[in-house]
């Protein structure tokens, strides 16, 4: 759904409103680098302005995450990602913070607030359905972009899949309207997770590790940055995005009129998963 008046050409300013706060829900193969290169971003004298980036995340660093991800010592990875780019962006005007728990129902209320953009970097359903819904009937004003990509081997339902597919969706509420769907809308695996959040997951579950590749975390990471650019130069605004790293395929999904669906009836939706 690109929603535009600016000629094609035209040259795309990004502007950062005095005060923006950037919420990053997952710091791991996706989240971390979207924080180092977001966090660079943000910083840039360019935007000449004081901005909040605050990165959360309970999970650790451990060293079998060394193989898709960058951290100079095993520790929670909000704290470790924030000690890390402090080093580079100290001397910024970018304040970059570290909550050091998991996003869950119970204190999204106190972490996710009217005006914030909101990157979801996570690998599960639940947590995308929870703050989804909870924007969606409490934020007037927010920009919410959420990315990911397939893990290698079974899904939920048993399907297996290669781990070249990924995609990114972006909601907009502004003065109360849905400018996009919310990530629920035309994604019944979201609307109905079959997962579990991680602060929901069991020691077993929690212990294995579901192999991901690296350049589709790469990816899904640079589709939630082109979008934030996107949506600071008040650009295209695209509901979705869908790549698959070995179709070498990158393109807009089209979004049905809304207007044709009834929320009441989400039976009705199928898969926004494209072919490529």
């Amino acid at each position: 759904m690109p929603i535009t008046t600016k000629p094609r050409q035209a040259p795309l300013v990004p502007k950062l409103p005095a005060g923006a706060t950037i919420k990053l829900v997952g710091l791991g193969g996706v989240g971390a680098i979207i924080a180092r290169f977001g966090g660079l971003f943000l910083a840039s004298p360019a935007l000449d302005c004081d901005a909040r980036l605050v990165l959360i995340d309970g999970d650790k660093y451990e060293p079998g995450n060394a193989g898709r991800m960058f951290f100079k010592t095993c520790g929670n990875k909000a704290a470790i990602v924030r000690a890390e780019l402090l080093e580079y962006l100290a001397d910024s005007r970018l304040t970059i913070l570290a909550v050091e728990s998991y996003l869950t129902a119970e204190n999204m209320h106190q972490l996710l607030h009217d005006g914030d953009v909101v990157i979801l970097a996570v690998d599960n359903h639940r947590t995308r359905k929870l703050v989804s819904d909870y924007v969606s009937t409490n934020l007037a004003n927010v920009c919410l972009i959420s990315a990911g990509n397939d893990p290698v081997g079974p899904d939920g339902s048993g399907r297996v899949l290669r781990g070249t597919y990924g995609n990114c969706q972006v909601y907009i509420r502004r003065d109360g309207r849905e400018v996009t769907p919310p990530l629920t809308y035309w994604h019944p695996e979201i609307e109905h997770p079959a997962d579990h959040a991680p602060h929901e997951a069991s020691c077993a579950e929690m212990a294995v590790s579901t192999p991901q590749i690296l350049f589709a975390n790469l990816l899904a990471a640079s589709s939630a940055l082109n979008a934030l650019y996107r949506y600071l130069c008040d650009g295209p605004i695209l509901g979705e995005v869908a790549f698959d790293i070995i179709d070498a395929v990158m393109r807009p999904v089209p979004l049905p009129d809304r207007s044709e669906t009834s929320r009441a009836q989400p039976a009705r939706r199928a898969s926004r998963r494209p072919r490529t």
